[in-house]
């Protein structure tokens, strides 16, 4: 299924992401395989992504996020470090998917270490499925305030879980 794109003139202007940055106060120490996902996420992000505050022109952008009294905020200012907006948005809708990707997480991780490949791509497709169910929810937490693609909103939520490992 094809996601519509946010504006395409973005896009093909420069506009969009080019620095994220994870507040240290809202991320402890992880795993391994979270550490890395979470770079692999930002560096995904920074060289490719469709991000666009609703009512702003085209830009660079930088994205501050962090998790402040059990809430997802969105702190986005220009690369020229002026402030743009800022979403606060509750991390309720999101927990019981976060809970379910931290557990197949786990599973998956797991699986690498003693299991079958059929049986490690039969616990990857459930892990896809259940971030591109975080994913959605996340670009419908994100309508009407900041434009994102698929593939931006499922970078996103890795971000969002990373920070989520704290609690």
């Amino acid at each position: 299924m094809s996601e519509p794109e946010p504006d395409t003139e973005a896009r093909k202007s420069g506009g969009g992401l080019v620095d994220v940055i994870l507040d240290e106060a809202s991320i402890a120490r992880s795993t391994p395989e979270v550490e890395h996902d979470r770079a692999v996420a930002i560096y995904d992000l920074i060289e490719e992504n469709a991000f666009q505050p609703v009512g702003q022109p085209v830009a660079n952008y930088v994205l501050n996020l962090s998790v402040i009294e059990k809430r997802l905020v969105f702190a986005v200012r220009t690369e020229d470090d002026r402030d743009v907006v800022t979403h606060v948005l509750s991390l309720s809708p999101l927990r019981k998917i976060i809970k379910d990707y931290d557990l197949i997480c786990d599973s998956y991780y797991e699986a690498i270490r003693h299991a079958t490949p059929s049986q490690i791509e039969a616990i990857d497709m459930g892990r896809r499925g259940v971030h591109n169910e975080g994913s959605t929810i996340l670009m419908e937490r994100l309508a009407g305030k900041i434009e994102v693609d698929m593939a931006t909103a499922r970078r996103l939520f890795t971000l969002v879980y990373a920070l989520h490992w704290k609690g």
